[in-house]
């Protein structure tokens, strides 16, 4: 008797639900619906024939930022390009795309690794203490980032534009990925001398790290001559090697005076 009027009962709660327009169960484990469907079975729970389900490829992100970067011919194009970027997953956790500033065909062009706190909050490259101190740097050497001439101007930007969380270092593949785009940016700036200033910068334009044995010694990057540097945040830190980065800047000078 009990399991009849139980019958009953249920018939009923589940016709409520249904005038509520309830048209979907809820299980107890999550149904993910873009998994591939599994093979039909056959008698006795046994595939009907061999899986002709084949899984797709994922879509290679370093690829994709090559085509993406390949057809950019101005940096209002490539800006545009990285921000419909959409398979770095630092651009979810950021505030803001931080592309460039300064003078677009200045000769000097600086590298920076990736966008801190305040760069993400601003969208501009090195505005924080860091960035004071760049600019100091900079005025050093007669260069100012808002320098209306080429000649006088420096252009600055990052490897990443996006902030990694808690101002972690960018991983390989986050380099990797977005390495398509800063190579197009050094070929649209054209800059005569590129400064790399920190280890993920000399990581991505050299594939090489140890920033306190490369620092000084002039190399090759993206066809330009590069010189690596000690970063900003890092003279803070440590007072003592500003010597060495103030040696290091009057070799980027000298390397833009004999070049004109």
């Amino acid at each position: 008797m009990e399991s009849f009027e139980q019958w009953h009962l249920d018939r009923a709660l589940l016709a409520w639900q249904v005038e509520l327009g309830v048209d979907e169960c809820i299980v107890d484990a999550p149904v993910d619906r873009f998994a591939l469907n599994p093979a039909p079975q056959g008698r006795r729970g046994a595939p009907a024939s061999p899986a002709t389900a084949v899984e797709q490829p994922r879509a290679d992100p370093v690829a994709l930022a090559r085509q993406a970067a390949q057809g950019v011919e101005t940096l209002d194009q490539l800006r545009a390009a990285i921000a419909g970027f959409e398979h770095c997953e630092l651009k979810r956790g950021a505030q803001n795309l931080v592309f460039a500033d300064g003078h677009p065909q200045a000769r000097l062009m600086v590298l920076g690794e990736a966008p801190g706190r305040d760069e993400d909050k601003i969208g501009r490259p090195f505005v924080g203490r860091a960035g004071q101190l760049l600019d100091r740097m900079m005025g050093a050497i007669g260069l100012d980032r808002t320098a209306e001439v080429p000649e006088r101007g420096v252009y600055i930007t990052n490897v990443l534009p996006w902030r990694p969380p808690r101002n972690r270092d960018p991983e390989p593949a986050e380099i990797a990925m977005m390495l398509p785009f800063v190579e197009r940016h050094v070929a649209l700036v054209d800059p005569d001398v590129i400064l790399l200033m920190g280890n993920i910068s000399c990581q991505a334009a050299l594939g090489k790290r140890g920033i306190l044995k490369l620092r000084g010694q002039w190399a090759e990057a993206f066809g330009k001559p590069a010189l690596p540097m000690t970063h900003p945040a890092y003279l803070l830190r440590q007072p003592q090697a500003k010597r060495a980065a103030w040696a290091d800047l009057l070799e980027a000078q000298a390397k833009l005076e004999a070049g004109r």
